[in-house]
């Protein structure tokens, strides 16, 4: 499926869950708050503040209601069911998101909070030692449009490389999923993969790739926004109380991630296991943990760019981004706990 049609059905179920919001049972526009809290997120360690918020019992207990988990591979399929009206709030990078929002016209989604920033990289055959070595190549990403696909295809472009949504042009890019990824590299069907943790770590640890390009030093600061928190907003709407205590779970995931790592490895690993029944190596777990940064900060500045970058490769119409985050419930929060306020620029 090219692009514009994997936009296209985006748009589409978009329309339909738009139009059916207002009946939607799960999110009661007058009736009291939703009984329970439906959450997706993907089983990998840039999602780490979705996995130790549900190991530990951090929604469960700021919301007060269960909490109805669903896990994802790609952003594409995440914004699907939320669009679908099967989740309510989903952990997702910045690309699906910008997505979302230009095809719904700024009425299904809200950023409302950040979760992780850097943690991927263009992982290659030990032979590969430059961007123009890799004309000719085959290069995996988890999903065509997913936040790594525009990624790839953007620093491609920016050194000269030519690439299409077929798998064609000077680079093949070759969309699949990351479990896959780590069979094909392994067995030379790809020569690289631009992924996020911890598939970054286990096809350099486990299949001896190498790292051609870290993507935090392709932006400011080397801060970038991997993965953050986006609702729908009708589900918001309908449920603020909801929204701020889901917050207030999210704040403390943050805050257990980044006042005790060690631990906090432990337990995304167990969640890990739990969800795909492999826990990561130990010299995996701790090389993935170490690339990537936990913040309540969507770091908006670098949204703009991905949707720039998006637009650079072919894969979205430009789109205006204003009202895109909704950061006045996670401030309310975290002015609670006196901490500062986030911006949205």
């Amino acid at each position: 499926m090219n692009a514009r049609r994997v936009l296209a059905a985006l748009a589409a179920t978009a329309l339909t869950a738009l139009a059916a919001a207002c009946g939607s049972s799960a999110s009661p526009t007058g009736a009291g708050a939703a009984k329970e809290l439906r959450l997706g997120y993907f089983p990998n360690i840039t999602h780490a503040t979705a996995l130790v918020g549900v190991e530990k019992g951090f929604y469960a207990k700021h919301l007060g209601v269960p909490v109805k988990t669903s896990t994802f591979n790609a952003g594409p399929a995440a914004i699907e069911a939320l669009f679908s009206g099967a989740i309510d709030a989903t952990y997702i990078g910045p690309n699906p998101a910008i997505n979302a929002w230009e095809k719904s016209k700024g009425k299904a989604i809200n950023i409302v909070a950040g979760a992780a920033s850097g943690g991927v990289y263009l992982v290659v055959k030990p032979g590969i030692n430059s961007p123009a070595d890799l004309k000719g190549k085959k290069i995996a990403t988890p999903q065509l449009g997913n936040t790594q696909d525009v990624a790839l295809r953007y620093w491609l472009d920016s050194k000269g490389l030519k690439t299409d949504t077929k798998g064609g042009g000077d680079v093949h890019i070759v969309p699949q999923e990351n479990a896959q990824t780590l069979q094909t590299f392994a067995t030379g069907d790809i020569d690289g993969a631009w992924v996020p943790e911890p598939f970054a770590s286990r096809l350099v640890i486990e299949s001896k790739g190498k790292i051609l390009q870290d993507e935090r030093d392709l932006w400011p600061n080397k801060q970038f926004v991997i993965t953050h928190l986006i609702v729908r907003q009708d589900w918001a709407k309908a449920n603020p109380d909801l929204l701020k205590k889901l917050l207030e779970g999210h704040v403390e995931a943050t805050k257990y991630l980044n006042d005790d790592p060690a631990a906090a490895a432990q337990t995304v690993n167990a969640a890990i296991q739990k969800l795909t029944q492999k826990p990561l190596k130990p010299e995996v777990l701790a090389s993935a943990f170490k690339n990537i940064t936990f913040t309540n900060d969507p770091i908006a500045s670098s949204l703009t760019g991905s949707a720039d970058h998006a637009v650079k490769v072919g894969l979205l119409k430009p789109v205006d981004l204003n009202g895109i985050y909704n950061l006045k419930p996670l401030n309310e929060v975290l002015a609670a706990q006196g901490q500062q306020s986030i911006s949205d620029r």
